[in-house]
């Protein structure tokens, strides 16, 4: 099974992607699509998407998954995270790809087994859990623990059987 992991953002929205092999996940590639900060919104939006149009055609995933927005600074940063949710799923839902989604806290605890974890402690242990030797930003481990989060949903929490 391959699974795209998604960490959408209006000014970064990072992709990693994994597979699993006897119920133990495996670093595949992430990566990062930036936004101009200043750029109009609709451009923004159609860079994301784009972007996971290429992710997807590049490494043809079995499974999309992203994370649900669950906070933001004002209302403002929650309708621009939303409307990058939303461009960010298209191109799965165009291409009938299987789509979940995941709070923050369930990635976290599936991740380093702590719901209130840092993004340094995720980093860490996305880092650790799949051997990566290159160095993550916190956006692209993001994605990827967005990632192992939904393996481990799919395939019964296979942490828990001493895979960890």
């Amino acid at each position: 099974m391959k699974v795209l992991g998604i960490d959408p953002g209006s000014h970064v929205t990072g992709y990693g992607i994994i597979t699993s092999e006897d119920q133990t996940p495996h670093y595949v590639a992430h990566g990062l699509i930036k936004m101009r900060k200043n750029a109009p919104l609709h451009e923004r939006l159609g860079k994301v998407y784009r972007g996971i149009t290429e992710v997807i055609e590049m490494f043809q995933p079995d499974v999309l998954a992203i994370e649900k927005v669950f906070f933001a600074k004002n209302p403002r940063s929650a309708l621009m995270l939303g409307h990058a949710r939303g461009v960010a799923m298209l191109p799965g839902i165009l291409k009938q790809i299987e789509i979940h989604e995941y709070s923050p806290l369930e990635i976290k605890q599936a991740v380093v087994g702590y719901g209130q974890a840092t993004k340094q402690q995720v980093l860490e242990m996305v880092t650790r859990l799949l051997s990566i030797q290159e160095t993550l930003t916190f956006d692209g481990a993001d994605a990827l623990a967005v990632g192992i989060c939904c393996l481990q949903h799919l395939q019964g929490g296979f942490y828990k059987r001493g895979v960890m």
